[in-house]
């Protein structure tokens, strides 16, 4: 529950401020919001990376569907794919990779400041 929790609110998170921060500022926005909601390593890698990813792929499909421009397809012949699946798919790749390097850098940051118990062997 936890990781779509978080795989949706990042993923709100990004298409609420992408039109106007720059990518690397809402990196530091999911960098943030990880380390507040304590997910471990891996939900935060996979949930930040699903929830950027997924935005980006779908904010790129609105863009090239609704826009009606030729311009994806021309952009995909002159990179030598032929179409703008490769683009949109390479785009999807791309989010994923930001958000979930990003999210897991929010986790880390908040394990490094996570007290460490000083009597381990409890005696």
């Amino acid at each position: 529950m936890k990781f779509l929790l978080f795989t949706f609110l990042t993923a709100v998170l990004v298409i609420l401020f992408n039109p106007f921060l720059p990518y690397w500022s809402v990196m530091i926005l999911i960098a943030i919001f990880a380390a507040l909601s304590g997910n471990k390593g891996a939900v935060a890698f996979f949930a930040g990376g699903l929830g950027m990813g997924l935005a980006w792929l779908s904010q790129s499909i609105y863009i090239s569907t609704f826009s009606g421009s030729s311009l994806p397809d021309k952009m995909g012949e002159l990179m030598g794919f032929g179409s703008e699946m490769p683009l949109l798919a390479i785009t999807g790749v791309l989010g994923f990779l930001l958000g979930a390097f990003s999210a897991w850098t929010g986790s880390l940051f908040r394990k490094l400041f996570k007290r460490k118990p000083d009597n381990i062997y409890g005696a």
